[in-house]
């Protein structure tokens, strides 16, 4: 999904271009997704993709909202190396976006992983109860 930077800024709040298309972070305890603990799916701000479900979400009180998995496909990983840290970029496999960084230290979770995601790259779309 390519497309220049003015559209982004047309369609995306600073914050979330900020954090999408320039790879910042949100400061840490401020996202409007942190704490939420809905049934549904977290999709990209940018374009939509669904990336995670509820039932992967965890309290890692590192934050930000913390996923141990995403849903198969949605994402793509690549090394970081940025502020002398080796990390590893999660990035919307749609658009390109940048969601935030995925780490092997949740011990206790199914997958032992945890996706440290900026609330700024995620809508959260409530489960139909229907």
């Amino acid at each position: 999904m390519d497309k220049a930077d003015e559209e982004w800024r047309q369609k995306l709040t600073p914050e979330q271009f900020h954090v999408l298309r320039e790879k910042g972070t949100e400061a840490p305890f401020t996202g409007k997704l942190l704490y939420n603990d809905k049934q549904g799916s977290y999709v990209c701000a940018a374009c939509g993709n669904v990336l995670f479900d509820s039932g992967t979400k965890f309290e890692a009180d590192c934050g930000w909202p913390s996923f141990y998995d995403a849903l198969p496909g949605s994402v793509h990983f690549a090394d970081d190396n940025t502020h002398s840290m080796s990390r590893t970029e999660v990035t919307c496999a749609k658009c390109g976006g940048h969601l935030g960084h995925v780490f092997p230290d949740a011990p206790d979770q199914p997958t032992g992983q945890r996706f440290c995601i900026n609330s700024a790259a995620l809508e959260f779309l409530p489960q139909d109860k229907s």
